[in-house]
């Protein structure tokens, strides 16, 4: 495995209005008069002049400006929206106001069962996925839940569009309980939604990750506020967008220089773990240097897989639970790649070692 080390993501809220006012600004024209690139047409190595990529991947916006690395942007311009995760990137991609972000695995189905095209075009996992997960299921300080076996009867927080959601049905499934033996409460994960129907004791269980989790846990844990493991696998992010980011040759050329200082980036972060901790933990989520320090060396590893196989068999197998579970169309995942993308990584990776 090629193992750079990425940041760890928390989905942030962004206004949309302005997205949309930057959109309109320098999005709608160059869309429309760029070429088209085929789906198997050769990437382009060269980025017209006035290029623009809005990205809503904040953890990459950060270890570019900390390490230096922005100032390699060269021949097109990086517009940051603070903006990540399902419902929110989704939302920005049918608003035509955002290129590509960075979300676990579930919104780029959930986005296709919702007719929104999109394409995959970067992968990372963890390298110890089972003893770093990203997501604990948070117990409510009332809640009498010890064990998985516990939930039933339970009032689970539950977004069918999100990787949390996914994770519900998982977790279930592996102590033999149903979506009829719990009580499913539909919240999407947004900011701290789930923290708070948690700490009200609207719900009993939640699942929370990062630095929300730590949190949750830092405010609550002296009011019985808990979290159990789940002991399923639930490390996989992905870079993605809409199908017109990848059609457009501007913008897949520069998305496909982009990646490469992104791979840089992944490499300043394993090199420089306690700025990186100081820089995105603390200065940009909000915590204290001991828990983001704590948070970066559990669900905060990141590697970078040589290939993708194995990673997209797995993405199948939770697109065919959803498909049963939930009663969603049949899906063949391999469709939603961008496997151009997929050389291109790993050449960058190998230049860096």
């Amino acid at each position: 495995m090629i193992r750079p080390t990425p940041p760890r993501l928390t989905a942030i809220a962004a206004i949309l209005t302005t997205l949309l006012l930057g959109s309109t600004a320098c999005g709608g024209a160059e869309a429309t008069d760029a070429a088209k690139l085929a789906a198997d047409a050769e990437l382009p190595d060269q980025v017209p002049e006035g290029t623009v990529l809005r990205l809503g991947i904040p953890p990459v916006e950060v270890a570019l400006k900390e390490s230096g690395l922005i100032d390699e942007v060269e021949g097109y311009e990086i517009e940051w929206a603070n903006i990540s995760g399902g419902p929110k990137s989704i939302e920005a991609f049918r608003a035509g106001a955002l290129d590509a972000s960075y979300v676990a695995d579930i919104p780029p189905l959930f986005a296709t069962w919702t007719d929104t095209p999109v394409r995959i075009a970067a992968v990372t996992e963890n390298p110890d996925p089972l003893e770093n997960p990203i997501y604990e299921l948070g117990i409510a300080p009332e809640s009498k839940v010890k064990t998985l076996e516990d939930l039933k009867g339970k009032k689970i927080a539950y977004s069918p569009g999100q990787a949390q959601g996914a994770l519900v049905l998982k977790t279930l499934d592996s102590v033999g309980l149903t979506q009829d033996d719990v009580e499913l409460v539909e919240i999407q994960s947004v900011d701290d939604t789930y923290a708070n129907a948690l700490a009200s004791n609207q719900v009993d269980v939640a699942p929370l990750g990062g630095p929300q989790l730590t949190s949750y846990l830092a405010k609550y844990g002296r009011d019985g506020a808990t979290s159990v493991r789940t002991g399923i696998r639930d490390d996989a992010m992905l870079f993605y967008g809409p199908e017109e980011t990848f059609e457009d040759a501007a913008k897949a050329a520069a998305f496909k220089d982009f990646l490469g200082l992104w791979v840089k980036a992944e490499k300043w972060i394993d090199e420089h773990p306690d700025e990186w901790v100081q820089a995105y933990y603390v200065d940009h989520e909000g915590l204290t240097f001991e828990d983001g320090k704590a948070v970066y060396e559990t669900s905060g590893q990141r590697i970078i897989p040589e290939g993708w196989d194995e990673f997209i068999e797995r993405h199948q197998e939770t697109a065919d639970i959803l498909v049963e579970e939930q009663g969603q169309p049949d899906i063949d995942v391999e469709e939603l790649y961008d496997r151009r993308y997929e050389t291109v990584i790993a050449d960058a990776v190998k230049e860096e070692q």
